[in-house]
Order: structure tokens, then C-alpha cells, then sequence
């Protein structure tokens, strides 16, 4: 290989070593990496930020603002109302969890509607008595495998098919890749309702980790005629108490929320603090505070000022690998940690030297607003009350519904590119009110936008340097000449990759060695195009090869395991039905 070509794979190789490490924020290693292959002259500027004017990607952020739409309007709540119901057993129970999400995330994006269900499945767990743990990984399996039915199911649908548009391919129609979707989508769900009931960990224990306040709060009374009086918190010595922090104060039947360092204290106040409640010792040692003698707790009653609110941190959440007490957490988001839960379990001791993981489950306190203010940060997974899902705000749901069906005819007969059709659906979501500005806005994942744009730069160094065609040369020393094996050689290399780094960069990355594949071969490209869609998207042995997967890592209690035992041998499964169904309805 030429030397442009050695420094482009070594890049891509250091990107993806550094997505697989998880420490580092996805989007500014992809940026990097472009931004090296740019200066170090391997791409023209052209070349490394063509994939910001790439119709897949423009396509994906309109559905970003369509998906926003129909969550704002609660169109995807009327859904989860109509369709759930009794269930006599867990199988029963699965089953209506996952085909109304298989139907919904093959026309929007898996991440709202995995959010939207989310809180609704709880809820309905609670009801029945059953274990969350058995019913959330079949909701984030459903999502994926519905993801996989049409062109519009995932971002990595549209991103591959607007690579194969810029290449001068034919690309594919709304509902090609049903033909394989479906199959997949049908075994994937009977494999789940076969072997979930034993499979999946039954951790009903588990389910009501934060109902009970009283597990991890403590409260005392500041003494009228003691010392504590008119003195700040920081003051009094209350803001580094070791294993408990204050969370909120009671005052004249008010509460002050994510209290400051130098809020002043009076007389009778009551203070809130959370953590480690063996700790309460520490607090009758202060001189100046009363325990509360009355049974009632501040938090097991609403008020207008407070809101608890369960989070799942993101991956790409700043405060990673940190502790709560140097992240200022507090500080940084105006909201106070109560309670942390960690693989089903709740994190005990003192919250303050608690290390931050992605898809920690966070119990919060703040104001009300904090909530929707929050509800699309790219540093949480998942926003919800803890009471449940919210009610719609208005009754636009059936106009939402009605323009997303029109994307789906407009592009399905023909009428619009599908480029076309996403646009214009956005923009009548915004100009009916069905979504604000304000909130389309903050619907787009920037993130994912980003890798998205950034891998484009990738895609075009392997081809241009020609080290797409040489990595091919190596690979096919293995398969031999044999078109089948070849394709499932690339279906397990993509589905690994998607296992371990963003599933849109590993289908970029892995798309000019596939089509290198096929050209070598003498073979068309196009079933390969589709395994890469296919297997990029197919991630289910991690809890962080999908989005969806670490959503539901925390409310479901999961560990690692967990994944790992029902997913691999789904991930086989599906690669098998797929190597085979493929060829069928796409010919070599």
C-alpha cells in the first residue's frame, strides 16, 4: 500500500479504537480523524466534508423533526393506550410489548419510540406484578429488528443509501428491504417469546428500586434557638458531610430545591439530605439540628416546587468517569442526585464519591420545568417522571400521524424522493404546530449527525487510496471465490464492528470494502449494500453496540450477561436468515 493509504487506515483503525474505549466523546474523535486525513492532504476539502451535503444524512435529521412530532403531540402515547392491556403470562406480555414497537420504529427513529414506551411499560409492570427485566429487552429488540423493514426504520438505512446514490447506484424504495426485514423481524420475535421467559433475569425485587423515599433520605430539624440559624449551608458545615448530601429544604410548607451553598437557614427549617442514611450519625453530632419526630417525609408528598425524576446518563454525558462531587452535579444541571442504581441494585454509601457510568439510572429532584427542559440533552438516554409518562399537550396526534403517513405514500408511489418527502413532512410539522421551533431543534442528535458526516470522510480515504481494494485482496484469501461466504464474511465483520462503535460508522467504514468485495468478485453490489444495513444495525450481544440497548441497561436492572446470553445467539440466528434470504431476493 502507498503511504496515504497506510495513514488513512491507521486512523480509521486509531478512531475506532478510541469509539470501542468509550472514554472520549464519538463525534470529536470522528472530527479528528477527518480533520487529520484533511490536513495531512490524503482528502481535498471536498472530499472530507462531502458527507455534510449527503441527502442520507440531511434525510435522517428531517425524521429526527418528524419523530419529535409525534412524541410532542402524543401520537405515540394513543398507540400505547389502545394497545396495551391485560396479559395472562410473560410471553403474553412480550408479545404486546413488541409488536406495536416493531410496527412504529420501522417509520421513525428507535430512540423516541423506545422512550416513549419505556415509561408505559414500567407502569405496566407495577400493575401486573411482573419483573421489568423480562419485557425491556424485548422492547429494545423490537425496536431494532422493526428498525430493519424499511428505508426510513434507521439512520443507518438512509446513510448507506445515500452513499449508494452518491456512487451512482439505483438506491432502494420505502419498502425493499421488507423483503428481508420481515423475515428477520418474524424470527427474531418467535426466538425471543420461545426463549425470553428463561432467558431474560427475573428481577422483580428489583423493579421498585426508588418507590420508597425513606431507604435513601434522611431529614432533621434545624434547632430554633441553635447555632445553625441565619448561617449559610456552607457555613453550618452541611456541604461536604462525606456520605450524605442536602438536597432540599422545607420551609413554611414550600420546598427549596437544589439548595446553593449560601442559602441562609431558619429557624425550624427542615432539611433533606440523601446518601448513605447509616450516615445519620454524623448529623447528631452537629450541633444545632433536631431529628424529626413526625412519621411524614417531606418526599413522599407532591408539591408545586419539586419533581422526581428517573434519568438514564448517556455514554456522551460530560460527567463520565467523574465523581458527583467533582462534577458538580448539582451546579451543572440545577438538579440534585437522590439515588443512583447500577445493574439492577441501588448504589449504597455516600453519592458524593460515586463515579458516574454510562447508563447509570439517576433519581433526581429538581423543579418542574427541569424535565422538559431536558427531555432531548444528548447527556441523558432517557427522561421521565417518575410517576409516568406524561399526557399529551395538545390534540394534534391524528395530524401527526396523518403527515407521516403522507411521507410514507408520497416516497412509497413515487411522487418524492425520499429526500423530498422527509423535508416536506418536517416542515409541515412545524408550520401546524404539531412540534416547535424550539423543540425540532433540540430533537436533532448532533451527535449522531456528526459521526454520520465524519465517517463519509472515512468512506471516501479507503477508496481513494486505493486501500479499500487491498483490504479486500486480504480478506478474500480467507472465503475464497464463493459469493455466500464472502457475504456472511461481511455480515459478521460489520455486525462485530456495530457491537463495539457507532453502528452508522461501522456501515460507512465497512461499505467501499463491500463494494470493493463485490467488484473483485465480478458480483453485484447490491447484496452486500443490504447486508451492511442489515448487520450494521444488528446489535444485541452489548448493551453498548445500540442506543436502545443502554436505555433500558438501567431501568431493567441488566447486566452485561444479561445481553450477552440472550443476543449472541440472536446475532447468529439473524446472521444465518439473512446471509440466506438475501441472495434470494437480491442476485449475485
Amino acid at each position: 500500500m502507498s503511504g496515504s493509504a497506510w495513514f488513512a487506515v491507521a486512523v480509521i483503525c486509531a478512531c475506532m479504537g478510541f469509539l470501542a474505549r468509550g472514554r472520549h466523546s464519538p463525534e470529536l474523535i470522528m472530527l479528528g480523524g477527518m480533520v487529520a486525513l484533511l490536513v495531512s492532504g490524503v482528502l481535498t476539502p471536498p472530499q472530507a466534508l462531502g458527507g455534510f451535503a449527503n441527502e442520507g444524512l440531511i434525510t435522517v435529521a428531517a425524521m429526527y423533526v418528524v419523530a419529535a412530532a409525534l412524541r410532542e403531540t402524543g401520537g405515540i402515547e394513543v398507540v400505547v393506550r389502545h394497545l396495551y392491556g391485560q396479559a395472562s403470562t410473560v410471553r403474553h406480555a412480550q408479545l404486546k410489548v413488541m409488536l406495536p414497537t416493531l410496527g412504529l420504529s420501522a417509520f421513525l427513529n428507535n430512540t423516541p419510540v423506545v422512550a416513549t414506551f419505556m415509561p408505559a411499560v414500567l407502569s405496566w409492570t407495577r400493575r401486573h406484578g411482573m419483573a421489568p427485566s423480562k419485557l425491556l429487552i424485548p422492547l429494545s429488540y423490537s425496536a431494532i429488528l422493526g428498525g430493519s423493514c424499511t428505508l426510513i426504520g434507521t439512520s443507518t438505512n438512509l446513510v448507506v443509501n445515500g452513499l449508494w446514490l452518491s456512487e451512482g447506484g439505483a438506491g432502494l424504495s420505502m419498502f425493499e428491504l421488507a423483503w428481508v426485514g420481515l423475515p428477520i423481524a418474524l424470527v427474531g420475535t418467535i426466538y425471543i417469546l420461545l426463549v425470553g421467559p428463561r432467558l431474560l433475569p427475573d428481577r422483580k425485587k428489583d423493579s421498585g428500586l426508588f418507590d420508597n423515599p425513606r431507604e435513601y433520605t434522611v431529614e432533621v430539624l434545624v434547632d430554633p434557638k441553635g447555632p445553625m440559624v441565619d448561617r449559610t449551608v456552607s457555613e453550618a458545615g452541611l456541604r461536604h458531610l462525606g456520605s450524605l448530601f442536602l438536597v432540599e429544604i422545607v420551609r413554611d410548607g414550600r420546598v427549596v430545591p437544589a439548595v446553593n451553598s449560601e442559602e441562609r437557614l431558619r429557624p425550624s427549617d427542615r432539611l433533606v439530605f440523601a446518601g448513605d442514611i447509616r450516615a445519620i450519625v454524623e448529623l447528631q453530632r452537629l450541633r444545632g439540628l433536631l431529628p424529626v419526630l413526625s412519621d411524614d417525609r417531606s418526599l413522599d408528598s407532591q408539591v408545586p416546587e419539586r419533581k422526581l425524576i428517573e434519568v438514564v446518563v448517556s455514554p456522551r454525558c460530560p460527567l463520565i468517569n467523574k465523581t458527583l462531587r467533582e462534577s458538580r452535579f448539582h451546579t451543572h444541571y440545577g438538579a440534585t442526585v437522590l439515588a443512583v442504581g447500577r445493574e439492577g441494585e441501588r448504589v449504597s454509601g455516600g453519592l458524593g464519591n460515586l463515579r458516574l457510568r454510562a447508563a447509570d439510572l439517576l433519581l433526581l429532584e429538581a423543579r418542574p420545568v427541569w424535565a422538559e427542559r431536558h427531555r432531548y440533552s444528548p447527556d441523558f438516554l432517557l427522561v421521565s417522571s417518575v410517576e409516568g409518562s406524561e399526557a399529551p399537550r395538545h390534540e394534534r396526534s391524528g395530524l401527526a400521524w396523518v403527515i407521516l403517513s403522507g411521507i410514507v405514500i408520497t416516497a412509497t408511489a413515487g411522487l418524492f424522493d425520499m429526500l423530498t418527502a422527509a423535508l416536506l413532512g418536517a416542515g409541515l410539522m412545524l408550520a401546524s404546530g404539531c412540534v416547535s421551533t424550539e423543540m425540532a431543534r433540540r430533537s436533532l442528535d448532533t451527535q449522531v449527525l456528526l459521526v454520520i458526516a465524519c465517517s463519509f470522510a472515512f468512506s471516501k480515504a479507503l477508496q481513494e487510496t486505493g486501500a479499500a481494494q487491498i483490504i479486500t485482496q486480504h480478506l478474500l484469501t480467507l472465503p475464497g471465490d464463493h459469493p455466500w461466504l464472502v457475504l456472511l464474511m461481511a455480515y459478521v465483520i460489520t455486525s462485530t464492528l456495530t457491537e463495539f462503535i457507532t453502528n452508522n460508522a461501522a456501515a460507512v467504514v465497512m461499505f467501499p470494502i463491500c463494494t470493493a468485495m463485490a467488484e473483485s468478485l465480478g458480483v453485484s453490489a447490491t447484496p452486500f449494500i443490504i447486508t451492511i444495513m442489515v448487520a450494521a444495525s444488528a446489535s444485541f450481544a452489548t448493551p453498548v453496540g445500540y442506543q436502545t440497548n443502554l436505555m433500558v441497561q438501567g431501568p431493567g436492572g441488566y447486566r452485561f450477561i444479561d445481553f450477552f446470553r440472550i443476543g449472541l445467539p440472536l446475532n447468529i440466528l439473524l446472521a444465518g436468515v439473512s446471509v440466506l434470504v438475501i441472495p434470494l431476493v437480491w442476485p449475485f
